[in-house]
């Protein structure tokens, strides 16, 4: 996993290219990949989240506190984004 303290700017604009077009691009670890694997799951199929997608965590070295950490942070973003959505709020420029 390409640590963001040590990598130069280059190496983290390059990550942060590659999180924001395609995660499964970027240069991460495998632990870090089946979070994100996780999170896409659990926002794109919410209904297809089975146990053993927690265990899958588990197998990476996640606990029960970090995996409902995962969720929790997944479903609050998809909560705020329905809700600017269906106010139609818009993004400000930056």
């Amino acid at each position: 996993m390409l640590e963001a303290e040590s990598a130069s700017p280059e190496a983290q604009d390059a990550l942060l290219r590659d999180l924001a077009g395609d995660y499964s691009r970027a240069d991460l670890s495998e632990r870090d990949r089946a979070m994100l694997d996780y999170a896409i799951k659990l926002t794109l199929a919410p209904g297809a989240v089975e146990a053993a997608d927690a265990t899958r965590l588990r197998e990476h070295g996640f606990d029960d506190r970090a995996i409902h950490d995962i969720c929790s942070v997944t479903a609050y973003f998809a909560f705020v984004n329905r809700i600017a959505d269906g106010l139609g709020v818009e993004l400000e420029e930056p």
